[in-house]
């Protein structure tokens, strides 16, 4: 028999509990939802996570396992996360788009479940462009549409011929190209269509002023501007409850009678129905979809199946070898930080940060910030060398005095163990309570007008065998520090000593 058969099961840990600020004695499960290729992340993320794959179109077909235990997850645009989906996940705490739009995800019932959602907003940005580029030429000049003319063995005996075959071919120099967003890839189009010749235009309600000018553009500020004055117009925003559909009949109409279109951005920013029928009108001439709103693309079925002078790519337009395995890197990276920093401060593009960046409540007598989760619920799983100093913000290193009371040495500048962690905020307002009395009964009171102070002791009280960096301004070592955490009373009796003393 296989021995490996006989082997007990390995029990399952609890990665939704408290965690201390340090390495887990197994390591945390991270899972590729809609994918099976693991061969990019895997070097990136073996030495701190395991790391499986689940090949899913919906949370129905993933293992009991990873919904148990998966504390990470890597996703495509295949699959679709709702608040209902989300509910299954007991122990995440991280969702990686590999991709920069997550309209496929419910980003606020992420954020209400404590889940980071990050994306990759940054790979792809001069595929795309490209891709934007060779559709619009495509369009203008009817490559794609000759190509198959003479792939299907058509002759071209004479100039009747090529006009009858290349009738709608314009030219591209003189015309206006209108951009709906202005972001990476708007602004990478921008730069590759003025060299073509084109009048560049965009609207973009989110930028501030000034950005039309350092790119040399023409900026309108309404978006049926944008659609009387296109020649051709390119969507390259995001895909969000106001703007489903934003190409639609009404648009359409607002629309120069046989402009041109590309999408590259989302397919639900294009209402199939009205375009298929636009396009049928002639209304406009032809148009370029790389990407659709019910994916894969079947060219066979839908409202666009019949309809002409239309070019569909299955949604490719981000794709190169480079861009391809860039993308899947900063996916995993992004993943890595998440495990071995704290969440939200580590990750680079997170897009719902807001839920994790709530205002801490802070302790009345010395301002010191209590934590906003419990210990280890936003926190990092392993720290490595990467030591966070909690409660105070004053810088410990020399010149600054670190004697105490106590005569402990500036050995008491090591991290504070794990354990203390969770009545910091008590141990650290008794702490500083306790050094406002010690202060207040070493000066005398009340002070004569013209009498020198006595000089205050340097105080060091400690939380979890941390100081809190309190010092006197009196030290020969160190100037008065506004960042120490004194109680007002404290802070109003050294500014008065290092005032008046000669």
């Amino acid at each position: 028999m296989d021995k490996n058969l006989m082997m007990p099961k390995r029990s399952r840990i609890d990665v939704k509990g408290s965690f201390a600020n340090g390495p887990l004695q197994a390591r945390p499960l991270v899972a590729l939802l809609d994918g099976r290729d693991c061969s990019i992340e895997m070097p990136i993320l073996k030495d701190v996570a395991t790391v499986a794959f689940c090949d899913a179109q919906s949370t129905s077909e993933i293992h009991e396992k990873v919904l148990n235990e998966a504390v990470g997850a890597l996703m495509w645009h295949t699959i679709i996360l709702t608040k209902e989906d989300l509910e299954k996940f007991k122990a995440l705490r991280i969702i990686v788009r590999i991709g920069s739009g997550t309209d496929n995800i419910d980003v606020k019932a992420a954020g209400e479940l404590g889940i980071a959602v990050c994306n990759v907003p940054g790979y792809g940005v001069e595929e795309v462009a490209d891709t934007t580029m060779c559709l619009i030429l495509n369009l203008y000049r009817r490559t794609y549409w000759l190509a198959n003319m003479v792939r299907e063995g058509k002759k071209f005996t004479g100039p009747e011929q090529v006009r009858e075959a290349a009738h709608g071919c314009a030219r591209i120099r003189g015309d206006t190209l209108g951009l709906v967003g202005l972001g990476r890839i708007g602004s990478a189009v921008a730069l590759r269509a003025k060299a073509f010749g084109f009048n560049v235009i965009f609207y973009d309600p989110y930028l501030p002023d000034g950005i039309d000018k350092s790119l040399g553009l023409t900026r309108v500020y309404t978006l049926q501007d944008l659609l009387f004055q296109s020649d051709c117009v390119s969507l390259h925003c995001t895909l969000n409850e106001h703007n489903h559909h934003l190409i639609n009949e009404f648009t359409i109409k607002q629309m120069r009678p046989g402009a041109f279109l590309v999408n590259t951005a989302r397919g639900g920013l294009v209402d199939d129905e009205t375009l298929a029928l636009a396009l049928k009108q002639g209304r406009i001439r032809a148009a370029a979809l790389d990407v659709h709103e019910n994916e894969p693309y079947n060219v066979f079925q839908g409202a666009l199946k019949d309809a002409p002078n239309l070019i569909c790519t299955p949604h490719a337009a981000f794709f190169s070898d480079a861009s391809a395995t860039e993308l899947r890197e900063m996916a995993a990276t992004e993943i890595r930080r998440a495990i071995v920093g704290n969440i939200p401060e580590v990750l680079r593009n997170c897009v719902n940060k807001e839920y994790f960046m709530r205002t801490p409540p802070t302790a009345a007598a010395g301002g010191v910030a209590a934590a906003v989760y419990p210990e280890g619920l936003n926190g990092g799983y392993y720290t490595g060398a990467l030591h966070h100093r909690a409660h105070s913000t004053t810088p410990h290193d020399g010149p600054h005095s670190t004697t105490n009371l106590g005569g402990s040495s500036s050995s008491a500048l090591a991290p504070p163990p794990p354990a203390g962690a969770n009545n910091s905020v008590a141990a650290a307002a008794a702490a500083v309570a306790a050094a406002a009395a010690a202060a207040a009964a070493l000066l005398p009171s009340p002070v004569p007008p013209n009498a020198a102070l006595p000089t205050v002791p340097h105080l060091s009280p400690q939380v979890g065998g941390m100081p809190l960096g309190i010092v006197s301004s009196q030290s020969h070592l160190s100037a008065p520090d506004p960042n120490n955490h004194l109680s007002s009373s404290i802070k109003s009796e050294v500014k008065v000593e290092s005032t008046e003393t000669p």
